[in-house]
């Protein structure tokens, strides 16, 4: 992701486009359906997820910690979901060479016409351009909260959608080429969301979207991102209500002081509403931890995967619909 510092900064979207923003698309309230099981997240193992990750080593486009990691996603969502689609695409690199990268697409009750889209991005950041240390500059990054926190999350979800299927459709989405792009050059930013935003299946139209980036910080507090309430506000509501409810309280009723530039701006701006849940203070406002070799397994928690792993499943399995 890519933090918009102010306001000013915040309104040039995808290095200056000067296309108008997406407007918030309204919705009426949801009334989540009671007497519903919810499947309980197993936060041990969603953070076994976020090891094997890890254990690739650097996931960055080009590497084969990135090829054996696509390989182990292929393999294990397989056996979970309906289908699992490959979405190739190639990007041309700093160096002037092709990249090859691919978006993971995981969908679970595809005859369902109500469908929620859930999505994190798997690649890792080819360059540790934030650390203390000028000498790892030039470093991937491990990326254990930013990339593999989020999938995770996903995969578990996924996991328990194959033991417990869900009422509603849902697809899980991994991106790749999120963290490709050098420091104030938006461009290299979000390529897999772009690609997926600019060539939906036909006919796709899901409900909403939950993106989930950086949620794996042992000290997580999820606070309402700006972006995400312009286009989506209806849908910060029902996920923060839920947490709530569930007294989960790494969700907090404070809105963040500046946007985040992240995966969720494409799907905004191709009609599809999505949220951001994101914790950009790693390990607190410092931020010292983001994109730099730090970013590491020990860095995070099973407690703050499973908060927000527990969250979404009650989101997925309370969502009314008409095919119950």
């Amino acid at each position: 992701m890519n933090l918009a510092y102010t306001i000013i900064l915040s309104l040039f979207l995808f290095g200056g486009c000067s296309k108008e923003q997406p407007k918030p698309v309204g919705q009426k309230p949801v009334t989540p359906l009671s007497n519903v099981i919810v499947p309980s997240f197993d936060s041990s193992n969603a953070f076994r997820y976020l090891l094997k990750q890890t254990s690739f080593g650097p996931r960055t486009p080009g590497s084969s910690a990135h090829e054996k990691c696509l390989s182990y996603f292929q393999k294990e969502l397989s056996g979970f979901a309906e289908a699992v689609n490959l979405q190739p695409f190639t990007h041309t690199g700093y160096d002037g060479k092709l990249l090859a990268m691919t978006n993971v697409i995981t969908s679970f009750n595809l005859k369902s016409t109500t469908r929620i889209l859930l999505l994190a991005h798997w690649d890792s950041r080819p360059r540790a351009d934030q650390d203390l240390d000028p000498s790892k500059r030039t470093q991937p990054i491990t990326g254990a909260n930013d990339g593999a926190s989020g999938v995770a999350v996903l995969m578990e979800i996924a996991n328990q959608l194959k033991n417990h299927p869900c009422p509603i459709g849902v697809d899980i989405l991994l991106t790749d080429g999120e963290d490709y792009g050098k420091e104030g050059n938006l461009e290299n930013y979000f390529l897999g969301a772009r690609y997926f935003a600019e060539n939906l299946p036909q006919g796709y139209k899901p409900v909403f979207g939950i993106l989930l980036d950086m949620i794996g910080d042992r000290q997580l507090t999820l606070l309402k991102e700006p972006y995400s309430v312009q286009y989506a506000p209806d849908v910060v509501n029902l996920v923060w209500n839920t947490a709530k409810e569930l007294n989960v309280y790494q969700f907090e009723d404070q809105l963040r002081s500046f946007n985040v530039q992240d995966d969720h701006l494409p799907l905004n701006e191709a009609g599809i509403k999505t949220i951001d849940l994101i914790d950009f203070g790693y390990p607190d406002d410092s931020n010292r931890y983001w994109h730099t070799t730090a970013d590491t397994p020990d860095k995070c928690s099973a407690e703050s995967l499973g908060a927000v792993g527990r969250v979404l499943l009650n989101v997925l399995y309370h969502y009314p619909t008409d095919n119950r």
